[in-house]
């Protein structure tokens, strides 16, 4: 168990795109994991799925529910941050299928005093849909040949399906992206994120996973790139729950906590410190 790592996929309605997800996590080559979905208030579909779906997978499954209020991925990460046993969490979105070595570069490049940032390797509408159980299992989906095939358009951006493990590496020190916390593929030691106390509650879409990252750079967590070799598919779907005024609010959150070096906040996974 000293190695457990816990992954924790945020989901909300969205059961056909986390069931893609989940079988990619079950194609693991890093094993020692438990999984928690931090459902943001789905219907029953979701849950229906969770049991169907446990007695084929190797992993432990863990449900973590609230009831639908809105955009509240914030609270219920933090809920699902609460019921992680492990000492290493990798935060993903249930909109994002896992390479095989997901996991394994994740436990490769931790590292005490860091978190990982990586990235995703975004597809549209039909090509998402195309996707099948085998075609992840197999693994032929991250394949560019195979998604070239199936009609992937010509982009710079496809040299991260094309990388190999040498190379990627190469790209993580070159890329002129800066290394931030996001919601679709970020990791870090679970004591680290304990210490900042975990994501600021009040922060709804927009920047929301960043502030997190924020607070544990001004507690001396350094950010380590991986964009390049951390690799998920993201999955297209429609974001309704996007507004300006949401972002205008997180950004006066963020500024505070850049422009006051804070690292706790007081609306996180405990709402004072004692």
């Amino acid at each position: 168990m000293s190695k457990l790592f816990s992954v924790i996929v945020s989901t909300y309605n969205s059961e056909s795109l986390l069931e893609k997800v989940l079988i990619g996590f079950n194609n693991q080559t890093y094993q020692n994991f438990e999984l928690i979905v931090a459902d943001d208030g789905s219907n029953h579909k979701t849950s229906n799925l969770i049991k169907k779906i446990k007695p084929s997978v190797f992993y432990r499954i863990i449900h973590v529910w609230h009831t639908d209020k809105g955009f509240q991925k914030t609270i219920i990460l933090n809920k699902a941050i609460a019921k992680s046993n492990g000492i290493y969490i990798v935060f993903t979105d249930g909109d994002c299928i896992p390479r095989s070595d997901f996991l394994e570069v994740h436990n490769k490049f931790k590292q005490k005093g860091y978190f990982l940032s990586g990235g995703y390797f975004k597809l549209d509408k039909v090509l998402s849909s195309l996707i099948t159980k085998d075609d992840i299992l197999s693994g032929r989906c991250f394949k560019y040949s195979w998604l070239k095939q199936k009609g992937l358009s010509d982009s710079i951006k496809n040299i991260k399906i094309l990388s190999n493990l040498f190379f990627s590496q190469i790209l993580n020190s070159l890329t002129p992206t800066r290394p931030s916390w996001n919601g679709h593929n970020s990791s870090g030691w679970r004591k680290d994120i304990i210490n900042i106390n975990g994501f600021d509650e009040r922060m709804k879409y927009g920047g929301e996973d960043r502030e997190l990252g924020e607070r544990l750079i001004n507690n001396r967590i350094k950010p380590k790139q991986i964009r390049f070799s951390a690799i998920c598919l993201h999955l297209y779907h429609e974001r309704n729950y996007v507004n300006e005024y949401s972002w205008n609010q997180n950004n006066i959150i963020r500024k505070a906590t850049k422009s006051n070096n804070k690292i706790w906040t007081n609306y996180g996974l405990v709402k004072e410190k004692n």
